[in-house]
């Protein structure tokens, strides 16, 4: 930015404005006689600055055209906007791509439905066969003591955990010789699944209940044996010196706790509550 005083810009029009004249007109072509008017316009918006200026007495700011920095400007924003687009493109194809592979995914998914529909299907058939092939033949009479129809329907649940909800179902209502059959039922059919020696430990609670310490504490010690990592560990292993205690065995029982205090830090509170008053009914602190 240069600023020039009135004065100067007065000078360097008086000195130029006889250049003008000197040439005439009639010796001008078109295209000079175009940029004769367009100098003398220039000329004339110069005059009315300089006399602007001499009359606000500020001095005359000339600024020359900025014109490469707006054109590196638009080149950035230009830059800018292709980044943009090819940011925007990228995640396109990668939303392309997740979506493809979750077609793929829902297509797999549908087969596997269509073929366990097919299996649950073919199972149902095969048991409807089964049904008919035994059902007695229209008019003939139940043997007494044999299941009925309404007796079939209430056969044991084919599923574990169908199986132990129902035994343990019929233990919160205090049912207790329903719920015993159906632990029996879920520790002979199902040993091999986490529900067999689930449904041991709660058989060992209801012959607590029923007083019969001996066959509770030979319920419980495989129990807690073979499966010391199950959430209901702790909570066996208290069962178990119960019955010991139940059994006259107060120094087991208390040699069960201390087990318990070892290897089961982290009990709940419930627990923690049952080995102190155990703990105090056996004396275990009097050594």
């Amino acid at each position: 930015m240069k600023i020039l005083p009135p004065l100067a810009l007065a000078l360097l029009l008086i000195s130029a404005a006889p250049a003008f004249a000197q040439v005439p007109l009639g010796q001008l072509d078109d295209r000079s006689a175009k940029r004769l008017d367009r100098m003398e316009q220039a000329l004339r918006e110069l005059r009315a600055i300089v006399f602007q200026g001499r009359e606000t007495g500020k001095p005359v700011v000339v600024e020359p055209a900025d014109t490469d920095a707006q054109f590196a400007a638009l080149s950035q924003k230009l830059d800018d906007l292709q980044q943009a687009v090819t940011r925007l493109t990228g995640q396109l194809e990668t939303a392309d791509h997740d979506v493809d592979q979750a077609r793929h995914e829902a297509d797999q998914l549908l087969e596997q439905n269509g073929a366990l529909t097919a299996r649950v299907t073919a199972l149902e058939q095969k048991m409807a066969q089964q049904q008919a092939a035994i059902a007695p033949p229209p008019g003939a009479q139940t043997p007494p003591g044999a299941a009925g129809p309404d007796q079939a329907a209430a056969a044991p649940p084919l599923d574990a955990r169908a199986a132990m909800a129902a035994a343990r179902a019929a233990f919160d209502a205090g049912d207790l010789a329903t719920a015993e059959t159906g632990f029996r039922d879920v520790s002979k059919r199902f040993a091999d699944t986490p529900r067999g020696p689930e449904a041991r430990y709660f058989l060992a609670k209801i012959q607590l209940q029923r007083g019969d310490y001996a066959e509770a504490s030979s319920t419980d010690l495989p129990v807690v044996r073979e499966w010391p990592s199950a959430s209901w560990a702790p909570d066996a292993a208290l069962d178990l010196a119960r019955a010991m205690y139940g059994m006259q065995q107060p120094r087991s029982a208390c040699g069960v706790l201390n087990d318990i205090d070892t290897h089961y830090p982290h009990a709940s509170a419930g627990v923690r509550t049952g080995i102190a008053q155990l703990r105090a009914q056996a004396a275990c602190d009097q050594g």
